[in-house]
């Protein structure tokens, strides 16, 4: 079961000094931190604010390339978290046909927020990333998601969607 979640702040780690997306169902206190690269990050922040390429760029060239071939993103799915690499599918819809698509989910999530799909976490994912914090010796990033479990939303910057 796969549980829809949304972008609640991009922000860099202050101990890897890596951005970090991260994802909360707003029914609950769940959330998600997925480290992402530079780059990816760049793409998904220069889409929450509204900044406007005066070329298409890699995502925006996939969305427009879906669309031509009359294809719509159905919605994005972070579906499994191992060795601490996080896996998603991209769902499009086209012809009534239903495809998935392999992605990082720092892509899947760049390219949902580019067309309005939802954003969903797979249930076992969230109690893996759980389950990765209640080791007994925790590393950074481990005390970091203990951090963002507790931290005020509006410390998380202006990204609420």
């Amino acid at each position: 079961m796969a549980l829809e979640m949304k972008i609640r702040g991009l922000m860099i780690d202050p101990v890897t000094n890596m951005p970090i997306i991260v994802l909360r169902d707003p029914g609950s206190e769940t959330v998600l931190p997925i480290w992402v690269g530079v780059f990816e990050a760049n793409a998904i922040a220069t889409q929450l604010e509204q900044i406007v390429s005066p070329r298409p760029m890699t995502h925006d060239l996939l969305c427009n390339t879906i669309s031509s071939l009359g294809g719509r993103v159905d919605r994005v799915v972070i579906t499994d978290l191992r060795d601490n690499t996080f896996y998603a599918t991209i769902h499009v819809e086209r012809n009534g046909d239903r495809l998935q698509i392999d992605s990082r989910p720092s892509d899947a999530i760049a390219i949902a927020i580019r067309v309005g799909a939802p954003i969903f976490v797979e249930e076992t994912v969230i109690e893996r990333s759980r389950a990765g914090r209640d080791s007994a010796d925790p590393d950074p990033g481990e005390q970091l998601r203990r951090w963002l479990e507790q931290v005020d939303p509006e410390d998380l910057g202006k990204y609420p969607m």
